[in-house]
Protein backbone atom coordinates (compact mmCIF):
# COMPACT_ATOMS: atom_id res chain seq x y z
CA UNK A 1 0.00 0.00 0.00
CA UNK A 2 3.12 2.11 0.70
CA UNK A 3 4.24 2.37 -2.52
CA UNK A 4 0.68 2.68 -4.30
CA UNK A 5 -0.16 5.19 -1.68
CA UNK A 6 3.39 7.38 -2.34
CA UNK A 7 3.30 7.26 -6.17
CA UNK A 8 -0.38 8.74 -6.19
CA UNK A 9 0.38 11.44 -3.91
CA UNK A 10 3.46 12.63 -5.27
CA UNK A 11 1.57 12.55 -9.11
CA UNK A 12 -1.75 14.52 -7.86
CA UNK A 13 0.92 16.62 -5.62
CA UNK A 14 2.64 17.33 -8.31
CA UNK A 15 0.13 18.20 -10.87
CA UNK A 16 -1.22 21.05 -8.81
CA UNK A 17 1.83 22.26 -7.49
CA UNK A 18 2.95 22.58 -11.30
CA UNK A 19 0.13 24.06 -12.24
CA UNK A 20 -0.48 26.29 -9.36
CA UNK A 21 3.58 27.38 -10.36
CA UNK A 22 2.47 27.92 -13.40
CA UNK A 23 -0.45 30.22 -12.89
CA UNK A 24 0.66 32.67 -9.64
CA UNK A 25 2.96 34.66 -12.01
CA UNK A 26 -0.27 35.73 -14.17
CA UNK A 27 -2.51 36.23 -11.03
CA UNK A 28 -3.26 40.20 -11.70
CA UNK A 29 -3.87 39.78 -14.93
CA UNK A 30 -6.37 36.59 -15.02
CA UNK A 31 -8.25 37.60 -12.15
CA UNK A 32 -9.55 36.06 -8.43
CA UNK A 33 -12.62 34.67 -9.83
CA UNK A 34 -10.94 33.00 -13.12
CA UNK A 35 -7.99 31.91 -11.13
CA UNK A 36 -10.17 30.50 -8.58
CA UNK A 37 -12.13 28.57 -11.45
CA UNK A 38 -8.52 27.49 -12.86
CA UNK A 39 -7.57 26.53 -9.33
CA UNK A 40 -10.45 24.40 -8.32
CA UNK A 41 -10.17 22.59 -12.08
CA UNK A 42 -6.74 21.81 -11.23
CA UNK A 43 -7.68 20.20 -8.14
CA UNK A 44 -10.52 18.11 -9.34
CA UNK A 45 -8.09 17.03 -12.30
CA UNK A 46 -5.10 16.32 -9.19
CA UNK A 47 -7.82 14.59 -7.18
CA UNK A 48 -8.35 11.91 -9.79
CA UNK A 49 -4.96 10.60 -8.93
CA UNK A 50 -7.37 9.17 -6.05
CA UNK A 51 -9.56 7.10 -8.15
CA UNK A 52 -6.40 5.38 -10.19
CA UNK A 53 -4.35 4.91 -7.47
CA UNK A 54 -7.41 3.18 -5.30
CA UNK A 55 -7.63 1.22 -8.54
CA UNK A 56 -4.09 0.13 -8.96
CA UNK A 57 -4.08 -1.28 -5.43
CA UNK A 58 -7.17 -2.99 -5.87
CA UNK A 59 -5.45 -4.59 -9.04
CA UNK A 60 -2.36 -5.10 -7.69
CA UNK A 61 -2.13 -5.67 -3.80
CA UNK A 62 -5.90 -6.45 -3.31
CA UNK A 63 -5.53 -9.22 -6.34
CA UNK A 64 -8.62 -7.68 -7.88
CA UNK A 65 -10.21 -7.74 -4.16
CA UNK A 66 -10.99 -4.29 -2.61
CA UNK A 67 -13.11 -3.00 0.50
CA UNK A 68 -14.41 0.21 0.82
CA UNK A 69 -12.59 0.86 4.49
CA UNK A 70 -9.23 -0.43 2.22
CA UNK A 71 -10.36 1.34 -0.20
CA UNK A 72 -10.74 4.71 1.74
CA UNK A 73 -8.21 4.79 3.59
CA UNK A 74 -5.99 4.13 0.29
CA UNK A 75 -7.62 6.69 -1.39
CA UNK A 76 -7.34 9.34 1.95
CA UNK A 77 -3.18 8.53 2.42
CA UNK A 78 -3.30 9.82 -1.33
CA UNK A 79 -5.43 12.74 -0.58
CA UNK A 80 -2.73 13.87 2.29
CA UNK A 81 0.14 13.74 0.40
CA UNK A 82 -1.61 15.62 -2.39
CA UNK A 83 -2.76 18.00 0.27
CA UNK A 84 0.62 18.59 1.94
CA UNK A 85 2.39 19.01 -1.68
CA UNK A 86 -0.68 21.81 -2.42
CA UNK A 87 -0.25 23.27 1.02
CA UNK A 88 3.44 23.59 0.73
CA UNK A 89 3.63 25.33 -2.59
CA UNK A 90 1.17 27.56 -1.90
CA UNK A 91 2.96 28.77 1.21
CA UNK A 92 6.49 28.96 -0.70
CA UNK A 93 4.37 31.10 -3.42
CA UNK A 94 2.64 33.19 -0.90
CA UNK A 95 6.05 34.51 1.02
CA UNK A 96 8.07 34.61 -2.08
CA UNK A 97 5.74 36.06 -5.00
CA UNK A 98 2.70 37.31 -3.39
CA UNK A 99 3.75 38.88 0.49
CA UNK A 100 0.68 40.95 -0.37
CA UNK A 101 -2.05 38.07 -1.16
CA UNK A 102 -4.07 39.05 1.84
CA UNK A 103 -4.51 42.42 1.50
CA UNK A 104 -4.99 42.48 -2.12
CA UNK A 105 -7.76 39.03 -1.76
CA UNK A 106 -9.20 41.50 1.24
CA UNK A 107 -9.33 44.34 -1.11
CA UNK A 108 -10.84 41.87 -3.77
CA UNK A 109 -13.71 40.82 -1.62
CA UNK A 110 -14.77 44.74 -0.72
CA UNK A 111 -14.57 45.22 -4.20
CA UNK A 112 -17.03 42.61 -5.28
CA UNK A 113 -19.66 43.60 -2.10
CA UNK A 114 -19.42 47.30 -3.68
CA UNK A 115 -19.86 45.79 -7.42
CA UNK A 116 -22.83 43.89 -6.44
CA UNK A 117 -25.21 46.49 -5.39
CA UNK A 118 -24.59 45.82 -2.04
CA UNK A 119 -25.95 48.45 0.30
CA UNK A 120 -23.34 50.82 2.51
CA UNK A 121 -24.34 48.29 5.62
CA UNK A 122 -23.24 45.23 3.97
CA UNK A 123 -20.30 47.31 2.31
CA UNK A 124 -19.19 48.05 5.87
CA UNK A 125 -19.80 44.28 7.12
CA UNK A 126 -17.68 42.80 4.06
CA UNK A 127 -14.93 45.65 4.90
CA UNK A 128 -14.94 44.14 8.75
CA UNK A 129 -14.62 40.64 7.42
CA UNK A 130 -11.92 41.55 5.06
CA UNK A 131 -9.98 42.78 8.19
CA UNK A 132 -10.63 39.92 10.04
CA UNK A 133 -9.37 37.35 7.08
CA UNK A 134 -6.51 39.51 6.57
CA UNK A 135 -5.55 39.15 10.29
CA UNK A 136 -6.14 35.60 10.19
CA UNK A 137 -4.21 35.14 7.09
CA UNK A 138 -1.12 36.70 8.30
CA UNK A 139 -0.87 33.94 11.44
CA UNK A 140 1.10 31.35 9.46
CA UNK A 141 -0.71 28.06 11.43
CA UNK A 142 -4.44 29.78 9.86
CA UNK A 143 -3.01 30.13 6.82
CA UNK A 144 -1.84 27.01 6.39
CA UNK A 145 -5.19 25.50 7.73
CA UNK A 146 -7.33 27.29 5.57
CA UNK A 147 -5.39 26.59 2.53
CA UNK A 148 -5.59 22.76 3.28
CA UNK A 149 -9.27 23.18 4.12
CA UNK A 150 -9.92 24.62 0.50
CA UNK A 151 -8.63 21.22 -1.43
CA UNK A 152 -9.73 18.30 1.14
CA UNK A 153 -12.97 18.21 0.78
CA UNK A 154 -12.77 17.87 -2.48
CA UNK A 155 -10.34 15.07 -1.58
CA UNK A 156 -12.57 13.58 0.52
CA UNK A 157 -15.34 13.35 -1.84
CA UNK A 158 -12.88 11.55 -4.27
CA UNK A 159 -12.17 9.47 -1.78
CA UNK A 160 -15.07 7.93 -0.72
CA UNK A 161 -16.92 8.06 -4.07
CA UNK A 162 -13.59 6.05 -5.47
CA UNK A 163 -13.86 3.56 -2.53
CA UNK A 164 -17.37 2.81 -3.00
CA UNK A 165 -16.93 2.66 -6.81
CA UNK A 166 -14.35 0.24 -6.61
CA UNK A 167 -14.94 -2.34 -3.61
CA UNK A 168 -15.35 -5.60 -5.03
CA UNK A 169 -15.53 -8.55 -3.52
CA UNK A 170 -13.74 -11.98 -5.69
CA UNK A 171 -17.22 -13.88 -5.94
CA UNK A 172 -16.55 -18.26 -4.69
CA UNK A 173 -16.68 -20.25 -7.51
CA UNK A 174 -19.82 -22.02 -7.86
CA UNK A 175 -21.50 -18.90 -6.47
CA UNK A 176 -21.98 -16.71 -9.52
CA UNK A 177 -21.58 -13.35 -7.75
CA UNK A 178 -24.39 -13.46 -5.35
Amino acid sequence: MKKTVLIFGLISGALSAVMMVLTVPFVDKIGFEKGEILGYTTIVLSALMVFFGVRSYRESAGGGRLTFGRGFAVGILITLISNTCYVGTWEILRYTWMPDFGEKYAAHMVERAKASGANQQKVAETEEKAKQFKVMYDHPAINVAMTFMEVFPIGLLVTLASAGILRKKVSEPGNLGN
